[in-house]
C-alpha cells in the first residue's frame, strides 16, 4: 500500500503498522513529532507516528504563531538560542513560504521601558547578526515622530522612538500539517486520534512498541518498533510515568492565552511588541492577521487539565489592560473579543524561576528501557530538535544493526505545498494561481485565500472545484468550501469537524462568523464522506459547539 494521509484509510494504516515492525515509532503528532518523522524517513529510517488527538491539537496550534528569532532571549543572554532559531526561521520560510510570512515588527521605546533606545539599537544589531537577517530585512531605528507615523494608535506619553525589524508570522497548525504531509509522502505511516495506552517491553525490559487504541473505532493495535520516541509535548511526563522513568528533571507547564479583535475595531497598521503597563516585566504582541488583530500572550504557571484549556476572566482582563495601556484610544472591552485560544508551553523546570524566565531550550531524556523523550524547545527550532533526536536514533540503530544512515538534510527539503519558487518566487506564484482560481468562477479574494492556504497543493483543491460543482450545490456550500472539506478528508486526515474548523482552516480562531454560518452543511458533508452514524454526528456537533463556546466564553477561575 502506498503511503496515504486520508481519513478514510486510518484503519488500514493502523493495521499495516501492526503487521510489520517499524524502525522508529514516534508518539506525538505536534510540530516536534512531525519534524522527527520527516527527518527519520528522509534518512531511510522506516517510521510510524501516532497522535492521540488531532495533529497539532496541543501546543503546536496554540502558539503566538511566529517563526521568530526570539529577540527577548537576548535579555536572558541566550545568545546561542537566538542564533540557532534565527537561522532556522529562514530555512522554514524558504521551504514553505505559503505558511510563513515576513512581517515588520515595531518595538516602541518608552521612558523606564524594558528596552532603552541605545540597548534596543545594539540588541537589534546583534540580533540581525546572530540571526543572519537578509540585508533588506535588517533593523532600523525610528524617531518618536516616525514611530507614531508607523503606528498612530500608540500611547504618546513617554514615547522616545522605536525599533523596526522583521519577524515571520506563521500558521502553526498548517506548518505542522505540511511537515506531516511531506513525511507521509516519503513513506511515513501516520494516524491521528490513535492513543498509545500501554508501552510494550521485551524480556530484557527494553521498550519495543506500544498498544494503541483508535479513539474513533475503539479498536486496539499492538505496534512494534526498534526505537520509540516520546514527542508528546505537555504529555511527555505522562508517557515517562507509564515507563516508570520520570526521574530528575521534569516538565514545568506555563499557560499562554491570546485574544482576537476585529480589525475595524482595532485598526493596527503594524505588528507591535510592547511592555505590559503593570510593571511585571512581561511583553505582549499585537499582530494583524486576515482582517483581525490577535493579542498575546500571558505566561502563568499551569497545573490544570491540559486536554481542555481555555481563557479565564483574569487572562482576558490582563490582555485587555495591556492593549488599552499601549493603545489608550481604543478602550477595548470584553465585548470586543471575538475568539481566543489557550495553550501550554512544556518547559523544563528550573528551580526558583518565574514562568517567563524559564529557558525555552530543549532536552533529550533516555530512560533505562531506552524510551527516548524530547521536551522543551519552541516552534522555530523544531527542525533542530528533530535533528538531535534522529541523530541519536540513527546512532543507536547503527550500533545495533550495522546499517549506516546519512546526516540530516531537511534544511533542503521543501515541505508539502512549498513548491512555489522559494521566498522570491512566491508573490508571482500567488498572482498566477489566483488568476487561475478566478478562471474557475471564484472571486479574487476567495481564490487568493486558497492559494495562500495550500501553496502548491492548491492545484488539487482546484481539481476538486472543477469536478464537484454539482455536489457542492446539493450540499448548500460554495464550491471553494466544499473542495476544502474533500481535500481535508482525502489529503490531510481531517476526521472531525473541529479538526476542519480549527486546524485545517483556522476559522474558529480568526473568522467565527464563517464557522457559525457554515457549520451545519460542513458537518453534513463530512458525515456523508466518512459514514458517521447519527450518534457520532451528534457527538461531533456537540464537540464543535463546545469548542466555539470555549473560544468565546472565559472561565471564572
Amino acid at each position: 500500500m502506498t503511503s496515504t494521509f486520508s481519513a478514510k484509510e486510518r484503519t488500514a494504516i493502523l493495521k499495516e503498522m501492526s503487521e510489520k515492525p517499524l524502525d522508529l515509532l514516534v508518539i506525538g503528532g505536534g510540530i516536534t513529532g512531525a519534524g522527527i518523522a520527516l527527518d527519520a524517513q528522509v534518512r531511510g529510517i522506516q517510521t510510524g507516528l501516532l497522535e492521540m488527538r488531532d495533529f497539532a491539537e496541543g501546543t503546536s496550534s496554540r502558539s503566538t504563531k511566529l517563526v521568530h528569532g526570539g529577540l527577548r532571549y537576548l535579555k536572558q543572554f541566550e545568545v546561542k538560542l537566538v542564533a540557532e532559531v534565527g537561522r532556522e526561521r529562514a530555512i522554514v520560510y524558504e521551504n514553505a513560504p505559503h505558511v510563513t510570512t515576513p512581517v515588520w515588527m515595531l518595538l516602541p521605546i518608552y521612558k523606564q521601558g524594558t528596552f532603552g533606545k541605545f540597548t534596543t539599537s545594539i540588541g537589534l544589531k546583534i540580533y540581525d547578526f546572530l540571526a543572519g537577517v537578509k540585508k533588506e530585512e535588517r533593523r532600523t531605528m525610528l524617531s518618536r515622530e516616525q514611530t507614531l507615523e508607523k503606528e498612530p494608535l500608540l500611547k504618546k506619553e513617554g514615547l522616545l522612538g522605536g525599533g523596526y525589524y522583521v519577524e515571520y508570522r506563521t500558521d502553526d497548525a498548517r506548518l505542522t500539517l505540511e511537515v506531516m504531509k511531506e513525511a507521509v509522502r516519503r513513506g511515513v505511516k501516520a494516524v491521528n486520534h490513535a492513543k498509545a495506552v500501554e508501552l510494550l517491553y521485551d524480556e530484557n525490559g527494553k521498550i519495543q512498541g506500544v498498544r494503541a487504541v483508535d479513539q474513533i473505532t475503539g479498536e486496539s493495535y499492538r505496534i512494534y518498533a526498534k526505537k520509540v520516541v516520546n514527542a508528546t509535548g505537555p504529555w511527555v511526563d505522562t508517557i515517562r510515568e507509564m515507563d516508570h522513568s520520570k526521574k530528575g528533571k521534569y516538565l514545568h507547564l506555563t499557560k499562554g492565552v491570546h485574544i482576537v479583535i476585529d480589525g475595524k475595531r482595532f485598526p493596527l497598521k503594524n505588528a507591535v511588541y510592547f511592555d505590559t503597563p503593570n510593571g511585571d516585566g512581561r511583553m505582549v504582541f499585537a499582530i494583524p492577521r486576515a482582517g483581525k488583530v490577535y493579542i498575546g500572550t500571558t505566561d502563568t504557571n499551569y497545573d490544570g487539565d491540559i486536554t481542555r484549556l481555555k481563557m479565564t476572566e483574569a487572562d482576558r482582563d490582563y490582555l485587555l489592560e495591556a492593549a488599552n495601556g499601549m493603545f489608550p484610544s481604543l478602550n477595548l472591552t470584553p465585548a470586543d473579543i471575538e475568539s481566543s485560544w489557550a495553550g501550554v508551553r512544556p518547559l523544563i523546570h528550573e528551580e526558583g524561576k518565574d514562568p517567563s524566565e524559564i529557558s525555552r531550550k530543549d532536552e533529550i531524556f533516555v530512560s533505562e528501557s531506552n524510551l527516548i523523550s524530547i521536551a522543551g524547545g519552541k516552534l522555530t527550532g523544531y527542525r533542530q530538535m528533530a535533528k538531535k533526536t534522529v541523530d541519536l536514533v540513527a546512532k543507536q540503530l547503527e550500533q545495533e544493526t550495522g546499517q549506516t544512515y546519512p546526516a540530516c538534510s531537511t534544511d533542503k527539503v521543501k515541505l508539502s505545498g512549498g513548491d512555489v519558487g522559494g521566498g522570491d518566487g512566491y508573490p508571482r506564484f500567488v498572482q498566477e494561481k489566483t488568476r487561475e482560481g478566478v478562471g474557475l468562477g471564484l472571486d479574487e479574494a476567495e481564490a487568493e485565500k486558497l492559494v495562500r492556504l495550500y501553496g502548491s497543493n492548491v492545484d488539487r483543491v482546484f481539481d476538486i472545484i472543477k469536478s464537484s460543482a454539482e455536489e457542492a450545490g446539493n450540499a448548500g456550500l460554495p464550491k471553494s468550501i466544499y473542495a476544502q472539506i474533500v481535500y481535508g478528508i482525502d489529503e490531510e486526515m481531517t476526521v472531525k469537524p473541529v479538526d476542519f474548523f480549527i486546524r485545517r482552516t483556522g476559522a474558529l480562531l480568526f473568522d467565527m462568523e464563517w464557522v457559525k454560518k457554515w457549520q451545519e452543511p460542513v458537518v453534513r458533508v463530512m458525515q456523508n464522506h466518512l459514514g458517521w452514524s447519527d450518534e457520532q454526528t451528534e457527538a461531533y456537533k456537540s464537540e464543535l459547539q463546545q469548542a466555539i463556546d470555549d473560544a468565546v466564553h472565559p472561565d471564572k477561575g
